[in-house]
């Protein structure tokens, strides 16, 4: 059966949730992770894509979402500052630049940007639209539509706004906004003609049927790009001290993600630096065509040029 499975997604159907609930549970692990990387390879190619970001805007986030240093609720521990300045966020970006990154994001803590800091935002974005070659995305929060016009006219070609976690599990995780607020923060960036850009955290003591949930509520908005971040436990929130998944859990969900989002760069994130190399390795030759590289927002990453030789070593060019 899963080879039918597999020739539908190449054939461009899409899966059901029957369909990924027996590609994670009854399905052989290597024979799983071959047709994934069948479909990868033939769906995406063989092409990497490193993006970087910001944290251009840090602390006291008035959101209580369970996973956060930033949040204001707990007591995690993050510097806190306000929205940084342009030579700033010029240098960081000309490092990325220098290291063969071609993709920049700025991203700020907090519900949404105050009129005042979207202004300065685009500012900053027409800025380095000129000083640098870079794709400039955005991780603002939840913003409208008018402020989305406002973003993509200065030049910021792709919004980025995780769902975290499925639909049916985020209320256990945060109590301040909705899935249904995001959805139509991704609705807007589109409709103002952004590409989307949304993922979400595995390993919160979600269920694996979940974290399939997950993968196709991310399918409903079109998107193209889905960071995938493996939960760092962080001390003083509410989360740290969640046990980590499985690598196995890991791989298959990468694997499923790949047969529901054929087409979608599918983003290595936060957390990946707590695997061994050779399980990263294995994910990216199962699914994982992409990758944030360098530091997160509030935890160490990892290093470019170790992530270049990794990458090329998985067999993609860059």
């Amino acid at each position: 059966m899963i080879q039918q499975i597999k020739e539908k997604v190449l054939s461009g159907g899409k899966i059901t949730m029957q369909e990924a609930e027996f590609l994670y549970f009854s399905t052989d692990k290597q024979e799983l992770f071959a047709a994934a990387e069948e479909i990868t390879a033939k769906m995406v190619g063989k092409v990497f894509e490193m993006c970087s970001i910001i944290n251009a805007k840090s602390g006291k986030c008035s959101e209580d979402c369970k996973w956060c240093a930033q949040s204001a609720h707990y007591n995690g521990k993050c510097d806190v500052y306000s929205l940084l300045d342009y030579d700033e966020v010029l240098s960081c970006a000309k490092m990325n630049e220098r290291q063969g990154v071609k993709r920049y994001s700025l991203v700020c803590s907090g519900k949404r940007l105050s009129n005042q800091d979207v202004d300065k935002m685009c500012q900053m974005v027409r800025e380095l639209k000129k000083d640098t070659s870079l794709h400039i995305c955005a991780s603002l929060g939840l913003m409208e539509k008018d402020a989305l016009k406002k973003l993509y006219d200065a030049g910021v070609s792709r919004y980025h706004c995780n769902l975290e976690a499925a639909p049916s599990y985020f209320p256990t995780l945060c109590s301040t906004h909705t899935t249904a607020e995001k959805l139509k923060t991704l609705q807007a960036a589109r409709e103002v003609g952004m590409e989307v850009c949304s993922g979400g955290i595995i390993g919160m003591g979600e269920s694996a049927k979940q974290r399939l949930e997950l993968a196709f509520a991310l399918r409903e908005t079109e998107l193209q790009s889905a960071p995938v971040n493996i939960l760092n436990p962080i001390e003083g929130t509410p989360l740290e001290n969640t046990p980590p998944l499985a690598e196995e859990d890991i791989l298959r969900t990468l694997a499923v993600f790949r047969f529901i989002l054929p087409k979608v760069q599918i983003r290595f994130a936060g957390g990946r630096r707590l695997l061994d190399k050779s399980i990263v390795q294995q994910a990216m030759r199962i699914a994982v065509n992409s990758a944030i590289v360098g530091d997160m927002l509030t935890t160490l990453g990892n290093d470019v040029s170790e992530d270049k030789q990794m990458i090329k070593t998985a067999g993609y060019d860059l």
